[in-house]
């Protein structure tokens, strides 16, 4: 009842507009005051603003003036207010990815949807896959591989023909891009406790790059990724709008398409 909003908006004529309509219907304060931050973008927007202000340790609510929007909730500005009022808490926690390059440089990112190894040449990508020190597969020969969160399992993940896993399912879905040595591995879900290491069997002729969400980190050589327990992102949705509804609506999902 005593939360205090700030706003940030995406630099685009609908995001400007939003922004405008808010600023006269709710009362703002600066970030530091806040204990909410309204952001007002697509889904890409949501994930730079969550990673560049999540040691705030604030609220976010997002208001989509994007596309899909499935991290935002619905813009509706006679009931924000009371959207903001009543709106349901759900803490996510990012992947951690660790890659080496080949020039053994060793860089941090974190994903909230996923991190995607791909690869950077016209030659396939030829890795091996490890959860510690078990061999998932021993060489997978693709586009790529994909390691997505329950929260991005919806996103790149759903569109390699991935698994749409359960918010609380406290799993990982490992998912092969256009996979073509084995041309029938569909992938793995494992535990959310797992360590995965993607090793690049082949960094000179076959070059791969890790994307943490929208970070890349090119001629990559080891790729160690998981669940970093203690970054934890709060994000308010609307009460009949949640991320657990949103992914429940995508398993019961069947496309239509016309000609």
């Amino acid at each position: 009842m005593n939360d205090k909003y700030h706003l940030i908006f995406d630099n685009n004529t609908n995001s400007i507009r939003i922004k405008n309509l808010i600023q006269k219907k709710i009362k703002l304060v600066s970030l530091r005051k806040s204990s909410v931050i309204i952001v007002v973008g697509g889904d890409g927007f949501m994930l730079h603003i969550l990673k560049k202000f999540y040691k705030l340790k604030k609220c976010f609510y997002g208001i989509n003036s994007g596309n899909y929007g499935f991290l935002m909730n619905k813009f509706n500005l006679n009931k924000l207010p009371k959207n903001l009022l009543s709106s349901k808490l759900i803490q996510i926690n990012p992947l951690e990815a660790q890659v080496i390059t080949k020039n053994n440089q060793n860089k941090k990112s974190i994903a909230i949807n996923e991190v995607s190894v791909l690869r950077q040449s016209k030659q396939a990508a030829s890795v091996k896959i490890l959860n510690g020190k078990k061999i998932i597969i021993k060489k997978l020969v693709s586009d790529g591989v994909l390691v997505s969160t329950p929260a991005g399992s919806t996103a790149y993940n759903l569109s390699v023909h991935g698994p749409i896993l359960d918010l609380n399912s406290k799993k990982i879905a490992i998912t092969p891009i256009s996979p073509f040595r084995p041309r029938r591995w569909k992938g793995k879900i494992t535990s959310e406790k797992s360590k995965i290491n993607i090793i690049n069997l082949n960094a000179t002729k076959r070059p791969i790059s890790a994307v943490a969400d929208n970070i890349e980190v090119r001629n990559a050589k080891h790729i160690n990724i998981k669940i970093n327990k203690k970054i934890i992102f709060n994000l308010l949705y609307d009460k009949n709008n949640s991320l657990n509804k949103k992914i429940k609506i995508e398993q019961l999902r069947k496309e239509t398409f016309s000609n």
